[in-house]
This record gives C-alpha cells, structure tokens and sequence, in this order.
C-alpha cells in the first residue's frame, strides 16, 4: 500500500466497526475471506485482525502518558532555528531543520552532534507545533494598511492572471502598497513588490510618491539586484502602472517582456503578492504614515536585510493540488488544498534552472556566509530606529531625487542625517 493511500487510525477503526457485525454475523468459510479483505485494505496482519474482531474497537485511554521522545538539547535547537525564522509555522520549519541547524552551527549559533542531527531529520510536524506552542517568544511578531488614458492603454494590455501551477520562474505579480496612514493626503511612501509565482521569491524597495520617475527607479533598484530574468509582469490596473513612460520603459530595458493585468474589480488575480503585501510589508511596517525622504531611505536599507532573509532563509509553501468536492446533502462545495514541503524561494530557484552557474555560485556564497539570527535582529533593530524617524514638516517639501537610485544612498549615524553620494545631506528632526 502507498504512503499516501495509508488509512488513519481513526479511518481505520470505523472500516473495522462496520466490518465487525459482518464478521461476526458470517460462517468459518465467510470470516476467512472477509479477513482476506480487511488485511488487503487495511495492511494489518491476519492475527491482528481476528484479535480486533473478537475484542472492542473502542479505544482505550492511556494508563501512563508517554514521556518525552526528544531529549531538552534537541529542543533548544528547535527553538533557536524557530527564532532565527522568526516563528514561521511548523508546516514551514520541519523539512528545513536539518539544514538550518548546520548552518547556523557554521556561523557559530549551535553546537550539534551527529544524534542531534538524525533527530532532527526524524521529528514530525505535530511534534514541532506542539514545541512551538509551549515557547515563549522574545518579542511578538508585529499585526498583521487621467481615466480615458489609462483605459486606452489598460485595453492593449490582456486581462488575466497567472496560473498557480506555473512551473518557470520569472512570472511576477505586482502591487503597490500605500503607507499613508488615516490620511491619503500629500506626498508618501509607498512599496513597491514583486513576487515570482513559480519559486515564491520577492522583491521590495521604498518609493516617495507615485510619479513615472520615482516607480521606474523602484523598477530599475529590483533588476540590479534580481538574479534571473522577468519573463512577465503581472500588475493590477493602477495609473502608477499602465502608463507611457514606464511602458516604454520595459520594451528598453527589458527587452522580450510580457504585460499582463488584473481584472477589474478581482482583486484574488494578484493573489500571491497580496498575501505577501500582508506578510512582508504589514506585518513589520503596519498602517502608519511614511512621508521623507530619510524614511525612504532608512525603509529601503531595511528592504535589502530582509531580501536577504525571506529569500535564503525563510521556507514557503506552495500549492501542489486543488480539488472541488461537490455539494453533499446540506453541506455547500469546499475546495480540498493539498501544499508541497516548504523550501526557501532560492532552492526552489535553484530547482528551477533558470540561474548562471556563476551566479548560482555567488548565491549560493551569500547564504554561507549569512546568520539567519543575526538578520532577524537587525531588521527588528531598523524597524525600531524607523519609527524614531520624524514625519514631513507641513511647511517643507522633500526632495524625491534624494531617494532615487543613481544617488546611491547610505545611512550615517551620529547626528541621525542622510547622506548621499554626491555629498548632500539631508537632516532629521
């Protein structure tokens, strides 16, 4: 019998009920070919069986729970690997514990022996929730914020969405996420994210407003650092988007490109960015208002940490199977989701083949040479210099070309001011 064809104990004890009153009720010549069938559908022994069938199928409570399998070492691995992921789900952490362990035994976190590391590979996802759920954690995760032209330009573009089982990378979906806080009002940050739908790896950078300069600047800071090529855009029908100048924009600079939208008012078309919009973006930043040119900064010093982290570092899940069972009695139809064992988006890049081997190379070099737990308190420890950031002062306007890409900006502590490479500073207060 197959792994996945395997009967759960409880599905197994209702078969065995009702075949119960059969065998019971049936001859010497009767039992033995219904015992013939329950070992070829269940894959329990004959002897097993009759014992079953003569007893009560009822099951019985402990008498004396069983102590504990994983030993306080093997544990605090578990722990400290959770931490360094910051407490994804145990679905996430299981398949990749072993690995992670080892990494973080290289860049000195843990000590791991060779029995440490069997465990690891052995333990289930049940155990680990359940370790998960009785650990307290060292800080909360953060809750979880023209018209005729744009349709004549929107109209030459397909609307439509990219399949969830698309296997090559290179399909990005797009969105726009608004740190406006209560108020829409003047000039504020926004992040600008993409997330490839085969292998789940995403990008972010800060812009300051929404002008053709400042998202096409966005656009060009993500192919400097993407490592494989966009076969596809995927944006919702925003102006900020379907536009001349970054239309123009993509037939340069990326040449071959295909353009793709949203329908209007769907709003599940782009529904791996959204999901990503809430996990990646809200989750650390919230709703508050974003409105400087030192903010932008600071958010897009954050972005490069955390590329490196939810990349490398951070396993996903990705959808396997769908399946739609109908409606049955009072009961409406429910789709049936069935995932694949999380892997971090670079294996799954990896597994894709889309990358150089000398770029696989140097990737492959960026994550041996990265600690997971140190990235994790770095970007916790830039959120909370963030939100020590001044909001805009009504009487002065901020200068977006401070912000773009070409300045190549850098942060200088001290006196808390912006510096760029052309030497102008930009004060905080």
């Amino acid at each position: 019998m197959a792994v996945e064809d395997a009967m759960t104990i409880d599905e197994r004890r209702k078969y065995l009920c009702k075949m119960q009153q059969r065998y019971r009720a049936a001859g010497r010549a009767e039992k033995g070919r219904l015992l013939d069938e329950m070992a070829a559908v269940t894959g329990q022994h004959r002897k097993s069986l009759i014992r079953l069938m003569q007893g009560e199928l009822e099951r019985q409570p402990r008498q004396r729970e069983r102590g504990p399998q994983y030993g306080r070492e093997v544990v605090r691995v578990v722990r400290v690997v959770a931490e360094s992921l910051d407490w994804v789900c145990a679905e996430r952490l299981t398949p990749n514990l072993k690995w992670l362990a080892e990494h973080l035994a290289g860049q000195g976190e843990l000590e791991l022996s060779a029995d440490i590391l069997f465990q690891l590979e052995a333990i289930s996802v049940s155990t680990v929730r359940r370790l998960l759920a009785a650990t307290p954690r060292d800080r909360p995760r953060l809750p979880r914020g023209g018209p005729e032209q744009a349709n004549r330009l929107a109209r030459a573009i397909p609307a439509e969405r990219i399949a969830w089982q698309e296997q090559e990378a290179g399909h990005f979906e797009v969105d726009l996420v608004h740190h406006c806080g209560p108020s829409a009002s003047g000039n504020y940050v926004h992040t600008l994210q993409m997330v490839d739908v085969a292998t789940g790896w995403s990008e972010r950078v800060a812009v300051l407003g929404r002008s053709y300069l400042v998202m096409q600047d966005g656009f060009e800071r993500i192919l400097a650092r993407l490592p494989f090529p966009i076969v596809e855009l995927h944006p919702d029908n925003g102006s900020e988007f379907l536009n001349d100048h970054l239309l123009r924009f993509w037939q340069d600079k990326v040449q071959g490109v295909r353009l793709s939208r949203s329908r209007a008012w769907h709003k599940n078309d782009n529904r791996f960015v959204e999901q990503k919009n809430d996990s990646l973006v809200r989750a650390y930043l919230g709703y508050d208002r974003l409105d400087t040119v030192a903010q932008t900064c600071f958010l897009n010093r954050l972005y490069d940490q955390m590329w490196l982290y939810h990349n490398f570092f951070q396993p996903v899940m990705r959808l396997a199977d769908k399946q739609v069972l109908p409606r049955a009695d009072s009961r409406s139809a429910k789709i049936v989701r069935r995932f694949d064992q999380a892997q971090t988006p670079l294996d799954r890049l990896y597994a894709a083949g889309n990358l150089t081997p000398q770029r696989q190379t140097d990737l492959t070099a960026l994550r041996a040479n990265a600690n997971p737990r140190t990235l994790r308190r770095t970007i916790y420890d830039l959120l909370d210099q963030l939100w020590a950031l001044p909001l805009a002062v009504p009487t002065r306007s901020e200068d977006v070309y401070l912000t773009l890409f070409q300045a190549q900006d850098s942060w200088k502590g001290g006196d808390g001011s912006v510096t760029l490479s052309n030497e102008r500073t930009v004060p905080v207060r």
